[in-house]
């Protein structure tokens, strides 16, 4: 191999960035980057200003369990009436946003049009918003797909954002630690009762992931949470296999209404 003077490999690199740097302008030229949302050309990467404007991002006071967001700060460590009323089975739950218009858009879009694209910048702002539950996480551990529904959606949506989380906060993942071992109906249209009875006893560690589990601080990721039913049969069955504490992450959560604390 020949060795280059560093002055001459120096105007090599600086050649080979222009030109780098002059293939992503005439590429953003001609195909101009759109909005992650509704698709509108932006200026850089992300979305708009104004699906920006339509993004609810959950930002402190928040129940310290569950992450509902309160209207009024009250103080640290008071729960919300939803946590006291039925306490989880986790420890704690965070979401990055409200599961409104724009998040709607981004979920369906992820789950059921292949936009695979979206993982990225979902997945960051779920680390923002789970910094203090990944702060100390030993394992991340994605919501599983029944075979059959992996198999027509080709991919799991939770694992692909699951995937991004790994990368950014350093957590491992370990996407085949729980099974969902029976096939459940979509949740879809149930009512609380209804989805907590579809998914009671749908998951499981698996046997070669028990040592994986046990005595690990897991966080459970998926990408929304309703009225819970899902990760809390998950936490249940990793509780079972001896976790020490399941905590669950997901990219948006279903906010009713603005909630006043106890």
């Amino acid at each position: 191999m020949i060795s280059l003077p560093d002055p001459v490999r120096s105007v090599l690199g600086s050649v080979r960035g222009a030109m780098a740097h002059a293939a992503k302008l005439a590429l953003d030229i001609a195909l101009p980057t759109l909005c992650i949302a509704c698709r509108e050309p932006v200026d850089g990467e992300g979305v708009c200003a104004a699906c920006w404007g339509k993004l609810s991002f959950i930002e402190r006071p928040y129940c310290p369990k569950l992450g509902i967001p309160f209207v009024y700060d009250p103080g640290p460590e008071l729960l919300s009436m939803e946590a006291i009323a039925a306490p989880p089975a986790y420890a704690k739950a965070r979401a990055a946003v409200r599961y409104d218009e724009v998040a709607r858009t981004l979920v369906h879009q992820l789950k059921y049009q292949d936009r695979t694209d979206l993982a990225p910048i979902m997945g960051l702002w779920m680390v923002r918003a789970g910094r203090e539950l990944l702060a100390d996480a030993d394992l991340l551990v994605p919501v599983p797909l029944h075979w059959r529904r992996g198999f027509s959606r080709r991919y799991n949506q939770s694992g692909a954002l699951a995937r991004v989380i790994a990368r950014s906060s350093g957590v491992r993942m370990q996407g085949d630690a729980l099974r969902r071992v029976r096939a459940t109906e979509q949740q879809v249209g149930l009512s609380r009762p209804q989805r907590a009875s579809n998914v009671q006893g749908a998951f499981q560690v698996s046997a070669d992931r028990l040592h994986d589990v046990q005595g690990r601080r897991v966080v459970i990721v998926d990408d929304v949470l309703t009225t819970g039913a899902t990760v809390d049969a998950c936490a249940r069955a990793l509780l079972r296999a001896k976790a020490a504490e399941v905590r669950v992450l997901v990219f948006a959560r279903v906010v009713d209404a603005p909630r006043a604390p106890i």
